[in-house]
C-alpha cells in the first residue's frame, strides 16, 4: 500500500536501503571518472557521507520524522567526505531544514522539502556548474513537482524523482563537454540515482539490510579496565543533539558562541554547531551531569552519549599500538597539509607542517580527520592546504566548525601548488591577510604534472589513449600517452614548457621502479642542463610521478 506519510522510521529505514544499494554500486560510480586513471572516489565518498548519517541514526526507533532528518544530517555533515560527499550532506540538510517542524510529512511537505534540498546543494558550491549531482537533483525535483496532484504519495513522488535523475543523467553529457569527450555520465549524479533506488526498494516493502561499521557498533567494555580503586583521570567524552525549544529559549537570538564559551569553561575539545533548531555538542569533561543541567535550559535532548576516557585509555594503553598523547607547544601560525604516501608525508613535514593529514586523490579525509588534527594543535591561526580540488569543500567545512583558531583553506589543488607554497611560505610579518595572499601568489606560479597509469581506453583532446598504458596529463588536459611511464613524463616535461622553470620536482609514485626513477633523472639531467632536478620518493598510489614546475 502506497505511503501518504513520511514517518522518521520510515525515513530512516529508506536511509539505510539507499546507503545499502550505493555500497553494493560505489565502484560503478567511482569507474564513471572524466580521467581514465583509478583515482575515481565518488562512489565511495557519497558512501561514507551516507553511512555516517546511517550511524547517526542507529539504534533509534520512533523519533519524530524531523529528528530523524535533523540527526541524519548532523552525522552527514561530520563524515562528508570530498565534493561529492559535502553535496550529498547539504542535500540531506536542506531536507532536514525543510522537514524541521514536521513529525511526518505528507507529500507537499516533502516536495517543499526537497526545493529547500536544492537550495542548500547549490548554495554548497561556489560556482555551480550544470551536468553534475546539482542538475540531476534540480531537474528531478522540478519534475516530481509538476506530476503532483491529489493522488499524489510520498511513493509515488520518489518514483517520479528517480525517473527524472535517470533522464537528466543521460544528459549531462550534453552539458559538460568534459562528460561528453571521455564518454561518461556525471558520476555524483549516478551515485544519487543508486541511494534513490535503495530508498524506492523500501518504498516497495524491501527490507534495508545494510551492515554498520565496526565503528558504530556496540563495544563491549573491559570491566578490569576501571575498577573500584581507578581514578577518573581523563573525563567523559560527552556528545549530544540538543533540540532548542519554544518554550525555553528564544531561538532568533540563541547564541551558540555563550554556548561554546561555557563549555570550553568546563571542558576541551569542544566541537558544536547549530543546524536549525538543533545543536550538535562534543566535549570532554568530568562532570558531563553539569552541561547537561546547563544545556537542557534552552531545550531537550534528542540524542545523548557518554563514554568513560580513563577507561578507554586504560584499555588501550594495554595494546602494544598504544601512542601517548603528546600536547604541543603554542605557536602563532600552524600549518595542516593533505597528502597520501610516506614520502610526501615526510617531505611536508621537513618543510614545517604541523600535522599532514592522510589522504588525496581516491582517498578523501572527511571533516572529522581535518578536526581531529586542528584540535591536535595549539595554534591561534591555522593554514589548511587540501592540495586536491576534490578536497576544499570538506577542509572549508571543516573550518566552519572549527571555533578554537582562526583557520584559514588555501586553495591549494594539486601537490606541487601546496609544496611549494609551503616552501616558500613567510610568516613573519605576522600578516594573515597578506601571507594568504603571497601563498596564492606563489601558487599561481607553480605547474603540476602527473604521470598514471589508464585504465580504460578513450580518446581526450585529440590523443588517443590505450588501456594499460601511461597518461600524462595537467589539470584537466591530457598531454600525452605511451606504453612507457618513463616517455610519458618526458613528453609531459616538454609540453609543460619546462624551459620557463628554473625548478622540476619529481615526485615518484609506489609503483614506479627505481631502476626507472633513476633513469628517468638522468635523461632529464641530460636534456634539460640549466634545471635544477629534485627526484622524491614519495611512495604515493595513483600516480607514477608527479612533476612539479617552478
Amino acid at each position: 500500500m502506497p505511503n501518504s506519510y513520511l514517518s522518521g522510521d520510515l525515513f530512516f529505514n529508506m536511509l539505510k536501503g539507499g546507503a545499502a544499494n550505493l555500497s553494493k554500486n560505489s565502484q560503478t560510480v567511482n569507474d564513471l571518472n572524466v580521467f581514465p586513471i583509478p583515482d575515481g572516489d565518488t562512489g565511495d565518498n557519497m558512501l561514507l557521507t551516507i553511512e555516517a548519517g546511517v550511524r547517526a541514526l542507529e539504534g533509534a526507533r520512533g523519533l519524530p520524522l524531523c529528528e530523524a532528518a535533523g540527526a541524519a544530517s548532523g552525522g552527514m555533515l561530520l563524515g562528508a567526505r570530498g565534493n561529492s560527499g559535502v553535496i550529498l550532506s547539504r542535500i540531506f540538510a536542506g531536507l532536514s531544514k525543510g522537514l524541521e517542524c514536521f513529525e511526518q510529512a505528507d507529500v507537499k511537505s516533502l516536495s517543499a522539502a526537497f526545493n529547500r534540498a536544492v537550495e542548500e546543494a547549490y548554495g554548497a558550491v561556489s560556482t555551480p556548474v550544470e551536468g553534475t549531482i546539482l542538475t540531476v537533483l534540480k531537474d528531478g525535483v522540478a519534475y516530481a513537482d509538476a506530476q503532483l496532484d491529489g493522488n499524489s504519495t510520498v511513493d509515488s513522488y520518489i518514483y517520479c524523482l528517480l525517473k527524472e535523475f535517470k533522464l537528466s543523467l543521460d544528459r549531462t553529457p550534453d552539458l559538460l563537454d568534459v562528460l561528453k569527450e571521455a564518454g561518461v555520465v556525471d558520476s555524483g549524479g549516478a551515485g544519487l540515482i543508486y541511494i534513490f533506488e535503495g530508498m524506492k526498494d523500501v518504498l516497495e516493502g524491501g527490507t534495508a539490510k545494510h551492515k554498520v561499521s565496526e565503528a558504530s557498533a556496540g563495544r563491549r567494555v573491559n570491566l578490569d579496565a576501571f575498577t573500584e580503586d581507578s581514578v577518573l583521570e581523563f573525563g567523559y567524552c560527552t556528545e549530544f543533539l540538543l533540540r532548542l525549544q519554544n518554550s525555553k529559549t528564544d531561538l532568533a537570538s540563541f547564541d551558540l558562541n555563550r554556548l561554546i564559551d561555557y563549555l570550553n569553561s568546563v571542558g576541551d575539545s569542544v566541537v558544536a554547531f547549530r543546524e536549525g533548531s538543533i545543536v550538535k555538542v562534543h566535549v570532554h569533561t568530568k562532570k558531563p551531569g553539569d552541561i547537561f543541567n546547563h544545556c537542557q535550559q534552552y531545550g531537550e535532548f534528542l540524542t545523548t552519549k557518554m563514554e568513560n576516557m580513563t577507561l578507554q585509555h586504560n584499555e588501550i594503553h594495554k595494546s602494544p599500538e598504544f601512542v601517548p598523547k603528546v600536547t604541543k607547544p603554542h605557536k602563532h601560525y600552524a600549518v595542516v597539509s593533505v597528502a597520501a604516501g610516506g614520502g610526501i608525508k615526510e617531505t611536508f613535514l621537513s618543510l614545517g607542517c604541523d600535522c599532514v593529514v592522510d589522504g588525496g586523490q581516491s582517498m578523501n579525509p572527511s571533516a572529522e580527520d581535518f578536526l581531529d588534527a586542528f584540535k591536535s594543535l595549539n595554534a591561534d591561526v591555522i593554514f589548511v592546504f587540501p592540495n586536491n580540488s576534490n578536497i576544499i569543500l570538506t577542509a572549508n567545512q571543516a573550518a566552519q566548525l572549527y571555533n578554537e583558531a582562526d583557520v584559514r583553506v588555501i586553495n591549494s589543488k594539486t601537490i606541487g601548488e601546496g609544496y611549494a607554497a609551503i616552501s616558500m611560505m613567510d610568516t613573519s610579518s605576522n600578516d594573515t591577510d597578506a601571507i594568504i595572499s603571497s601563498l596564492d601568489e606563489i601558487i599561481s606560479g607553480v605547474v603540476t604534472g602527473s604521470v598514471s597509469k589508464a585504465i580504460r581506453s578513450t580518446e581526450l583532446d585529440g590523443i588517443k589513449v590505450v588501456k594499460d598504458d601511461f597518461i600524462g596529463f595537467a589539470g584537466d588536459k591530457i598531454y600525452t600517452d605511451s606504453p612507457s611511464r618513463n616517455t610519458a613524463a618526458l613528453e609531459l616535461v616538454s609540453a609543460l614548457g619546462v624551459k620557463n622553470y628554473d625548478i622540476l620536482l619529481v615526485v615518484c609514485g609506489q609503483d614506479a621502479p627505481k631502476e626507472e626513477t633513476a633513469a628517468l633523472y638522468k635523461q632529464l639531467k641530460a636534456d634539460y642542463r640549466r634545471l635544477e632536478i629534485v627526484m622524491i620518493d614519495g611512495g604515493q598510489p595513483v600516480y607514477d610521478y608527479i612533476l612539479i614546475l617552478e
